[in-house]
């Protein structure tokens, strides 16, 4: 499913290897006869790409958690379309897209991920019993743990992203159209002014992590060089997203709101200007990871931007603004026993213990790669808070 190939060889290379096949052996002259030609490569790198963005979208789409979100209707009453509708136009545009790259664009085929994919799943269906006796290389690994992540997280941050765009257009519509403008700020900013800011925040994000899925290039130096394999670090990323999340939220209750209400008017707006403020400074941590920007991958070190203060800004800013959203429930439940209002606080310590413990695998993956991070985390020495942890 990406649009990118392991190398980025240029001409020269490629024109060494064809002299230094016309003097191989006959032996190596037979091996390379059956090697496919650059056309074949390429049409085989689009049509695997195709096929697994295909079984992507039906996995997506088949899945009883997404019937709700696939069948709703968006838009207006003269431009209207259904969730499965953007979904099925939204990957026949990102499969021209390949089309385009694989058949014209790309000046020095290899085999792509997807292809590779291919070849090890034909491998697993002629020799299963031979496959589990040799296990996975190491190169194996990668790309069925790359087809994995990209099928997971690619439609849901598709469709993610086409709801969080229709809300900023509908609440920002609604702020100029109805006349709201000539309201007290109060009113503005409670009925649709939050919620455009929160929903354009949250668009910036999903739209640079959803490049960052689709995308692979070796030009821009976002090639996934590693996929975490660990149960523990798959288990903290995936109890995030739906439909895990809703499994968190049952096991440690959920207390926290986007948009909190205090009694006080002032300490509304600024505990809320407060949140807003956070969410946009996470979503320009993910700006900051730019094409890399994917989850339980390695693509090459950031440190830039929020990255440059703390080692995980993004999760400690959307943290802090849940325990802004989550205060006024807290206050309520200590305020009909000691024992509620524990228990709230527990929940809340608990969501903050999965993006922490989050932090602290990703970290253990980096590390197990290569030595970058290790330079990176003696940079910038502090995970959470400048000067504290």
């Amino acid at each position: 499913m990406e649009c990118g190939v392991e190398s980025d060889a240029p001409e020269a290379a490629g024109k060494a290897l064809q002299l230094q096949a016309m003097s191989a052996s006959p032996s190596s002259s037979s091996s390379a006869a059956l090697q496919p030609s650059a056309t074949a490569l390429r049409w085989q790198n689009w049509l695997s790409s195709v096929l697994l963005v295909a079984v992507a979208c039906a996995i997506y789409a088949l899945s009883p958690f997404n019937r709700r979100q696939l069948d709703h209707y968006y838009g207006t009453v003269s431009v209207l379309f259904s969730g499965l509708q953007f979904l099925l136009s939204s990957a026949l545009v990102y499969c021209v897209l390949l089309g385009l790259y694989f058949l014209l664009l790309d000046r020095a085929p290899q085999a792509s991920k997807s292809l590779r994919l291919m070849r090890l799943l034909a491998r697993c269906a002629r020799g299963p019993r031979q496959l589990l006796r040799q296990g996975l290389s190491a190169d194996d690994r990668l790309v069925l743990f790359t087809a994995l992540l990209k099928a997971f997280f690619g439609p849901m941050m598709v469709l993610s992203l086409m709801d969080f765009c229709l809300g900023a257009w509908r609440n920002g519509s609604a702020i100029v159209e109805s006349g709201i403008l000539a309201q007290d700020f109060r009113t503005v900013f409670d009925r649709h002014g939050f919620w455009f800011a929160l929903q354009l925040i949250f668009f910036v994000d999903v739209l640079v992590f959803t490049i960052g899925y689709l995308v692979e290039l070796p030009r821009l130096g976002n090639q996934i060089r590693s996929v975490e394999t660990t149960l523990v670090g798959w288990l903290a990323a995936l109890a995030c997203y739906p439909p895990f999340n809703l499994l968190t939220a049952a096991i440690l209750g959920s207390y926290k709101s986007e948009f909190p209400k205090f009694a006080d008017p002032t300490v509304h707006l600024l505990a809320n200007g407060l949140g807003l403020t956070l969410m946009a400074i996470y979503a320009a941590a993910s700006v900051a990871l730019g094409f890399k920007a994917s989850n339980l991958t390695h693509r090459g070190i950031v440190a830039r931007g929020p990255y440059a203060i703390v080692r995980h800004p993004a999760y400690v800013c959307k943290n802090a603004a849940w325990w802004i959203g989550a205060s006024p429930f807290i206050q309520q439940a200590f305020q009909t026993s000691t024992f509620e209002g524990l228990q709230a606080l527990g929940s809340m310590a608990g969501w903050t213990a999965i993006y922490a413990l989050r932090a602290l695998t990703e970290e253990d993956h980096l590390r197990r790669v290569d030595g970058d991070y290790e330079v990176y985390a003696r940079k910038v020495r502090y995970r959470f808070i400048p000067g504290l942890i």
